[in-house]
């Protein structure tokens, strides 16, 4: 049986490992991209042809997604393509009118929040879970628009009674860092996973001995080298695309599941803390 977590798309696994593929590797995830119906009548022999590849690199590749062979592979794409996760949205052209945008946006952000409950292991799900709950205090790090997510994050999890903190400046990250004990979890948010002021902060931490949690679009990344456990969002983003709203909304539903998750395995706890930091501010409001 594979290795990994059963219930991951496939198809959406290799996008977010596709980046740290070989070149070769790579040519057999675009041909099985975009041939995925194909692929599961072939032999290793025909797709490795059809990629222009050896064998040995199509075995590799599948190795790298948690397969222990060929067959075991193709039967996983082929359990995928009985209820494709894909929604068809097109891009959207200067000439589409207000409504069709709407329609095309809308169905790329249900996209990524499909991609991204497929994604999501339950297993890390849980592990996260359990590491917050013991947490003396969680810090959240994030760099620009993840340092937003991470801004969101605090307030989130001090709602539900947590000592939490976040941090978006690399200065305060790394002496946050320096600070941390094992008794301590940090969440570093990345949607590349490639940031180097929060990658360095993060080992920082995991050396101080805190539970490193990652947060990132990409399962093979920087990041991850130092994550305890790793929690992936399914939106992507090219350069010209940072900040892209599918990625935070991908953070944030990823964020909703952990911290409800939280919550109802403590639910008095939580209903007492959100009761009295509900209280604490309502003379705030008229």
């Amino acid at each position: 049986m594979r290795e990994t977590d059963q219930n991951i798309n496939t198809l959406v696994m290799i996008k977010s490992i596709y980046l740290s593929l070989s070149k070769a590797e790579q040519k057999v995830a675009e041909y099985v991209l975009a041939n995925a119906d194909e692929t599961i009548y072939s032999s290793v022999t025909l797709l490795a042809e059809k990629a222009g590849v050896g064998e040995t690199s199509v075995i590799r590749f599948c190795r790298k997604l948690g397969f222990k062979g060929f067959q075991e592979f193709k039967l996983s794409i082929a359990q995928d393509l009985v209820n494709p996760a894909e929604q068809v949205h097109g891009e959207i052209q200067e000439s589409d009118s207000a409504e069709t945008i709407c329609q095309k946006i809308t169905s790329y952000n249900i996209n990524a929040l499909n991609n991204t409950t497929s994604l999501l292991s339950v297993n890390a799900l849980s592990k996260a879970t359990e590491a917050f709950i013991k947490a003396r205090k969680i810090y959240f790090f994030g760099i620009g628009s993840s340092g937003i997510t991470a801004g969101d994050a605090k307030y989130r999890f001090m709602r539900l009674g947590f000592h939490a903190d976040s941090a978006t400046d690399a200065h305060i990250m790394a002496m946050n860092a320096s600070l941390v004990t094992k008794e301590d979890v940090v969440m570093g948010i990345s949607s590349s996973g490639s940031t180097k002021d929060l990658v360095e902060a993060i080992q920082i931490a995991k050396e101080n001995g805190a539970h490193i949690i990652a947060l990132t679009n990409h399962a093979k990344s920087p990041i991850t080298l130092s994550a305890d456990t790793v929690l992936l969002a399914a939106a992507k983003e090219t350069p010209f695309q940072g900040g892209a709203f599918s990625s935070k909304i991908a953070q944030i539903h990823v964020l909703d599941l952990l911290s409800t998750l939280i919550a109802m395995r403590d639910h008095e706890k939580s209903f007492k803390a959100i009761e009295k930091t509900a209280k604490s501010v309502v003379g705030k409001l008229f």
